[in-house]
């Protein structure tokens, strides 16, 4: 079973309602690397979201899954990558030519992504990483018993969005006014906006969201920001938001704009902070799934995972260059702190 987080900021994120509808769900542990059937080529398609440079520290985990569990590329699978660059648009046109490719099993990563594959194909199965209410957007019947051709990883938790708020609160004190990047075509972004919403109430802040559907959106986007006057930035998980990741700590920077996000490489770009699951160990993890879908195991008899650990990094760098001081409380929680 999952365990509860320890380092998450703040109060623990209750999880009993979530756990209520993943019944079931058990984490297998690591296996070592194993033997295929040597006369067996096995196919797999992976949508990327964005390109293969800036997925490669998702892309090499998974290879990584895939290797220990006596997968090579060559031998005895092939590897079939489509990659979207940003652009949800092309989703159901890189689906249909790993269709083509009749690939044994598919793997995505995100909401947008899983929901075209499933629009496509109820027969080839897929593995979804990352994806955000897998139930909320009908993508599952539930997460202990997803039924049909999908499985995978989830990744949220109730109330991730107010603990990524009440971090804010902590480093910015007076924090008063919030803004949100969002994505109207990504539908996990519903529930995203109705947790953020409650705990704004909760935390008396007032939040406003700016909506994102393409990178030509951004501009725009920054400019209300700007003439809006937050204290501060919360970037909902978004694939579109992590291609763009460069341009988006770039304005925080330049509107000295201290902000929060889901992804690590958005702190690595010279972001301030970020709260997250671990997204290289899900597409790791993802190799399971495809190893157990391979040796004839139904994805609908697979229960979907959610996170067992919440990551918290801090780019003090960023910190000192907003004019921030870090409290020790949250140094201390953190797993990683740059300099």
């Amino acid at each position: 079973m999952s365990r509860p987080v320890t380092n998450a900021p703040g109060r623990p994120i209750d999880r009993r309602a979530f756990l209520a509808m993943a019944t079931g769900v058990a984490l297998a542990l690591p296996r070592p690397a194993r033997s295929q059937p040597a006369g067996k080529l096995n196919r797999v398609g992976f949508l990327g979201n964005s390109t293969a440079e800036l997925e490669a520290n998702l892309v090499g985990p998974f290879r990584d899954g895939l290797r220990e569990r006596g997968y090579v590329e060559g031998r005895n699978l092939v590897l079939d990558f489509r990659w979207a660059e940003g652009r949800y648009e092309r989703l159901p046109a890189l689906v249909a030519e790993l269709i083509a490719l009749q690939p044994d099993v598919i793997v995505t990563a995100g909401t947008p992504a899983a929901l075209a594959v499933k629009r496509a194909t109820s027969t080839i199965p897929l593995v979804m990483v990352a994806v955000g209410d897998p139930v909320g957007s009908g993508l599952v019947a539930s997460l202990g018993h997803p039924g049909g051709n999908l499985t995978g990883l989830v990744s949220i938790a109730p109330d991730l969005e107010g603990k990524r708020l009440e971090l804010l609160k902590e480093i910015v004190p007076r924090l008063s006014a919030v803004a949100f990047l969002k994505n109207p075509s990504n539908r996990f972004h519903v529930t995203s906006e109705k947790q953020a919403r409650k705990a704004a109430r909760t935390l008396h802040l007032k939040p406003e969201f700016f909506p994102v559907r393409t990178e030509a959106e951004l501009e725009p986007a920054f400019k209300a920001i700007a003439a809006w006057r937050p204290d501060a930035l919360v970037m909902l998980a978004d694939r579109v938001f992590l291609h763009n990741r460069t341009r988006i700590v770039e304005f925080t920077e330049r509107s000295h704009l201290p902000a929060v996000y889901p992804y690590v490489e958005l702190v690595e770009a010279g972001g301030l902070l970020s709260f997250g699951p671990s997204y290289p160990g899900m597409h790791r993890r993802a190799a399971y799934y495809v190893d157990r879908i391979l040796k004839g195991t139904r994805p609908a008899d697979l229960p979907m995972e959610q996170p067992e650990k919440f990551q918290l990094i801090v780019n003090l760098k960023a910190a000192r260059s907003l004019g921030l001081t870090i409290p020790e409380p949250v140094l201390l929680r953190a797993d990683r702190v740059l300099d």
